[in-house]
C-alpha cells in the first residue's frame, strides 16, 4: 500500500513516472512475480524493487524510454548470458511490464477573444487541462476551462513545466512577461499570437533583456501552422494543430507527402550497398 500511496503523491504533484511490474520469472532471480518499482522521469527508483544490478539498470533505462514515448512496454530480461543479456549471469529470465503515468498536459491561454475561446474548446477536446488567464475572461465564454484567472497578470498565479503548452493572445499586453515566464519554466510549447512585425519587436526585446537566443528561438511567433487560416476559428485550429505536432513529434507535413517520402527514401542497407558499389568503381 505504501507504494501506491507514493504513486498517488507523485500524480498529485503532476510528476511523470513509470510503474514497473515483474510479471514472469523463470529460473533464478532476486525479484519475484508481482514485484513493483516506481521510477521517476530522471530514471531513479523512487520506491520498490524489481531486481538489483544490471536488471535494475535495464528496467530504469526502459522506463525512461516509456515515459518519453508515452507508451507501455513489456520487456524481457535475459539474465542467463553475461555477454548478450543484461550483464549478470543469475541463470534466469524475467518479464517486466512498464507503464508510464503522465500528468494531464496543461494548456495555458493568456488573453480572451474568439481565438482564445476556440482554443480552450479544442484543448478540452484534446484532453488538456485548460487554464485561461485574463481580467476579461468569463466562465460563460470558457465553459470547458479547467481554471479561469480573471485578474491582471501575476507571475505567481501560473506555474510552467515541460508538460505545459502556452498560447499568448494578450493583444500585446504583458506578452513579453508571459514569454519570459513560460521560457523560464521550460514549457513544452510557447506561442505568441501577433503579426510578424510585432513578433520581431517582442523577440528582439527579450534578447535585449538577456534571454538566451536558444530560448527565444523556441517561441512560435507568429503562432500556428500555415493552413491559410482566414478567421479566428481557423487560426485557433492552426495553433492547436501545431501543438499536437509538437506534442507527438509530428512533421506537420501532409500525410500523403510523408508516406511518399517513406516509400521513396532508400533504406540504410540500400545506401550502404550503393556506397560500396561506388567505392569499388572508384578503385577500378
Amino acid at each position: 500500500m505504501e507504494l501506491y500511496s507514493k504513486a498517488a503523491e507523485l500524480a498529485a504533484q503532476r510528476r511523470p513516472f513509470a510503474i514497473a511490474t515483474v510479471v514472469r520469472v523463470e529460473g533464478s532471480s532476486s525479484a519475484r512475480r508481482g514485484s513493483k518499482a516506481l521510477i521517476d522521469s530522471q530514471g531513479r527508483v523512487v520506491m520498490g524493487w524489481v531486481g538489483g544490478g544490471c536488471a535494475e539498470s535495464a528496467v530504469r533505462s526502459e522506463a525512461l524510454r516509456c515515459i518519453r514515448s508515452e507508451k507501455p512496454e513489456l520487456i524481457t530480461l535475459d539474465m542467463q548470458d553475461e555477454i548478450l543479456g543484461v550483464g549478470m549471469p543469475c541463470g534466469g529470465m524475467m518479464d517486466v511490464y512498464i507503464e508510464p503515468v503522465l500528468p494531464q498536459p496543461g494548456l495555458v491561454i493568456a488573453g480572451h477573444g474568439r481565438i482564445a475561446e476556440t482554443l480552450a474548446r479544442l484543448g478540452h477536446l484534446m484532453n488538456f487541462a485548460v487554464t485561461v488567464h485574463d481580467p476579461s475572461a468569463a466562465r460563460e465564454n470558457f465553459p470547458d476551462a479547467h481554471r479561469i484567472i480573471d485578474k491582471d497578470f501575476d507571475v505567481a498565479e501560473i506555474s510552467f513545466s515541460p508538460s505545459t503548452y502556452v498560447v499568448i493572445a494578450t493583444l500585446h499586453k504583458n506578452d513579453h512577461l508571459w514569454l519570459q515566464k513560460a521560457l523560464e519554466g521550460e514549457a513544452a510549447y510557447v506561442a505568441l499570437i501577433a503579426s510578424a512585425h510585432r513578433s520581431h519587436l517582442v523577440l528582439d526585446y527579450l534578447l535585449a533583456e538577456g534571454v538566451a537566443p536558444e530560448k527565444v528561438e523556441r517561441v512560435w511567433a507568429p503562432a500556428g501552422l500555415d493552413l491559410g487560416a482566414a478567421g479566428p476559428e481557423e487560426i485557433a485550429l492552426s495553433i492547436m494543430s501545431q501543438i499536437v505536432a509538437v506534442k507527438r513529434g509530428g512533421s506537420a507535413v501532409a500525410l500523403k507527402q510523408a508516406r511518399q517520402r517513406i516509400e521513396v527514401e532508400p533504406t540504410r542497407k540500400e545506401v550502404a550497398a550503393t556506397d560500396k558499389v561506388i567505392r569499388q568503381c572508384d578503385l577500378k
